[in-house]
C-alpha cells in the first residue's frame, strides 16, 4: 500500500505538470524506479505510459474544446509521433539508452538558455506555416520526438512544446495543446508494444491512472485560465528541474 500511495502521489503531480507544459516524467519516472528498483526498466516504462495516457487524453479533450488549432493537419503528425514512439519502444527492448542519458542534460540546457534569452518567445501565436508546409514541419518534429519518447522519455512534452513554439511559431498555450495530441499517440503506440511484450503492471497502472487524471484536470484548467504566459513560466521551471535531475542521473549517480 505504501508503494502504491507513493507512485499514486507522483502520478498526480506528473499529470498536473504534463497538462500545463509537459515534463511529468520528471516526477513519475524516478518515483517508479526508486519505488520498484528491481523491476525491468521496460516494465516500469510500460506501466508509466499506461497510466499517463489517461491524463493526457483528458487534457487533450479539454484543449480541443477551448484552443483553436488546425487539428486535421496535425493528425497525420500525431500518427507519425505514434509510429516513432513504437519504434523507440522496440529499440529500448534491445539496447540501453545510456549514451542518450549523458547527452540529455546538455540538450535541455540549450533549450533552457534559449527560452530565457528570447523574452518574447511563445508569448504570441504567430504560425509560420500553413497547409501542407505546416503538416510536414509538424510531422518531422513528431517523428523525431516520438522516437525519443518511446526509447527514453524524460522531457518529451517539453521538447514538443519548445519545438512547436520555435519552429511552428505557436504560443506556449497552443504548443501545449498540440503536444497533448502528440503525447496521446506516442503513449498509445508505445503501450501497444509494451503490452505485446508483457511489460505492464496493470494493477499499479490503474491506481496511477486515476490520480494522473485528477492532476491533469487541475493543470489544464489553470493553463486555459492564465494563458501562454503561465505556461511559459511552468515550462521554464520544469526544464530547469529536468536539467538538474538528468545531470545528476547521468554524471553523479
Amino acid at each position: 500500500m505504501l508503494e502504491l500511495a507513493t507512485v499514486a502521489l507522483a502520478s498526480l503531480l506528473a499529470g498536473f505538470i504534463d497538462a500545463v507544459a509537459g515534463g511529468g516524467g520528471l516526477v513519475l519516472t524516478p518515483a517508479l524506479f526508486s519505488t520498484f528498483p528491481n523491476a525491468a526498466p521496460a516494465t516500469l516504462m510500460g506501466s508509466n505510459k499506461s497510466a499517463a495516457i489517461w491524463g493526457t487524453a483528458w487534457a487533450t479533450r479539454q484543449y480541443v474544446k477551448r484552443v483553436s488549432l488546425p487539428w486535421r493537419r496535425l493528425m497525420p503528425a500525431a500518427v507519425l509521433a505514434g509510429l516513432g514512439s513504437f519504434t523507440g519502444a522496440w529499440v529500448l527492448t534491445l539496447v540501453s539508452p545510456d549514451g542518450l542519458r549523458k547527452a540529455l542534460p546538455l540538450v535541455l540546457l540549450a533549450v533552457f538558455l534559449y527560452t530565457l534569452a528570447k523574452k518574447d518567445l511563445g508569448r504570441e501565436h504567430r504560425p509560420r506555416f500553413t497547409g501542407r508546409a505546416e503538416a510536414f514541419a509538424a510531422g518531422a518534429i513528431a517523428l523525431v520526438v516520438g522516437f525519443y519518447d518511446g526509447f527514453f522519455g524524460p522531457g518529451t512534452g517539453s521538447f514538443f512544446v519548445f519545438l512547436f513554439v520555435r519552429v511552428l511559431g505557436y504560443d506556449f498555450l497552443h504548443a501545449s495543446a498540440t503536444a497533448k495530441l502528440m503525447n496521446l499517440l506516442t503513449n498509445a503506440f508505445a503501450i501497444a508494444l509494451f503490452v505485446s511484450k508483457g511489460h505492464v503492471w496493470w494493477q499499479v497502472a490503474a491506481v496511477m491512472a486515476v490520480t494522473n487524471v485528477a492532476g491533469s484536470l487541475a493543470g489544464t484548467r489553470l493553463a486555459l485560465k492564465h494563458g501562454a504566459g503561465f505556461v511559459r513560466g511552468v515550462f521554464v521551471t520544469v526544464v530547469g528541474a529536468l536539467i538538474l535531475k538528468t545531470a545528476w542521473d547521468a554524471f553523479f549517480r
